[in-house]
């Protein structure tokens, strides 16, 4: 097992790494300090770990900059002491990526860069570099087979293609330079913190106000749906135990069509939340709009070398998952209300300069 004295968390007030943070210092005996950061665009918000920073004092850190300033970086490394690196901040999101891809190239790529070079520069006391990225690095599947650590990488839109460069960046240094990294593709992530933007919680919400439900083409592209719990126990897991220089690919065992999700997710929230004043089920809301540009058609994974080499197992089904998710969005309305009303970026720009 790896020590980790001083974790720097990229990107930890998003969706995934929000949840990380939460995961290592809840669920985990990690006894050091977390130092996020944070570049705090539209999908990082501090509220998501309000409770963290209260509980924990000075063992987690937030800093406001930015991976594409160097200096920034280098100032954060010696600062904090930073041993270790969970590297999560990135421009996540397809559809943005196609009508601004400059943007998925300066923080993806320059911004992994100039994180392996601050690390490389201090390798006297780096413990590990972990890079998180995706699936969608390998392109698309056909109705079989599934993505393993061998697939070739294919990457069809400038988000994937953006993060298939920073996987290979960081695999050059450890191969260069021996700087010592793990590196993690992961599947659709679900689950509490996650933006509105995204499939599951728009169906949640949209669903819950009875507004129209849309759905790319006829809603039969396949994803593997991972609880976003589980792949940060993955995450922790290939962090402690993973030989350095390996990759691991981490799925759900959760292969649906968006239009299943969407059913499924209709179903729950009918059954947990007010009916609609029509009285109609709220499958009926599915509007099918225009397939998007790239739409790679399945992605699905087979995780039997993480499981097998590292004893990881995920804890979460759909029928679990998607319930936790459901319920976590009705009960949780005041960080719901901060995000669409657009009140937490008023709280940013009042209390944050950009750095």
């Amino acid at each position: 097992m790896r020590v980790f004295e001083n974790l720097l968390v990229t990107g930890g007030s998003g969706f995934i790494g929000s949840n990380f943070i939460r995961y290592v210092f809840e669920k985990t005996d990690f006894a050091g300090r977390i130092i996020n950061l944070d570049a705090l665009t539209y999908a990082g918000n501090p509220a998501s770990l309000e409770r963290v920073a209260a509980k924990m004092g000075d063992r987690y850190v937030f800093v406001h900059g930015d991976i594409r300033d160097s200096a920034c970086i280098a100032r954060v490394f010696d600062e904090y002491a930073v041993d270790s690196v969970c590297h999560f901040a990135a421009e996540s999101h397809v559809d943005r990526s196609i009508v601004a891809p400059d943007d998925f190239i300066q923080t993806n790529f320059v911004g992994t860069f100039n994180l392996v070079q601050a690390a490389k520069m201090r390798m006297d006391r780096i413990t590990l570099f972990h890079h998180v990225s995706t699936d969608e690095v390998y392109g698309s599947l056909g109705d079989t087979g599934y993505f393993t650590e061998e697939t070739p990488y294919d990457p069809h839109s400038p988000y994937s293609a953006s993060k298939a460069s920073s996987d290979h960046i960081v695999r050059a240094y450890h191969d260069t330079y021996g700087l010592p990294i793990t590196i993690s593709n992961c599947s659709n992530n679900y689950g509490p913190y996650q933006f509105p933007e995204k499939l599951v919680p728009l169906v949640i919400l949209n669903a819950t106000e009875g507004k129209p439900l849309p759905v790319y083409g006829e809603g039969l592209n396949v994803r593997d749906w991972l609880h976003v719990e589980d792949h940060c126990s993955a995450i922790w897991k290939i962090m402690q135990e993973a030989a350095f220089g390996q990759t691991y690919v981490v799925g759900g065992r959760c292969e649906l069509t968006n239009i299943d999700v969407v059913k499924r997710l209709c179903a729950i929230v009918d059954r947990l939340a007010p009916p609609l004043p029509s009285g109609a089920p709220r499958e009926t809301l599915i509007t099918y709009v225009k397939d998007r540009l790239g739409h790679d058609h399945r992605y699905a994974i087979d995780c039997t070398r993480l499981e097998r080499e590292l004893g990881w197992k995920q804890t979460e089904t759909a029928e679990s998952g998607f319930e936790k998710t459901v319920r976590w969005y009705l009960e949780n309305t005041g960080w719901v209300e901060g995000v669409r009303t657009g009140a937490y970026r008023q709280w940013i720009e009042k209390n944050y300069e950009h750095r």
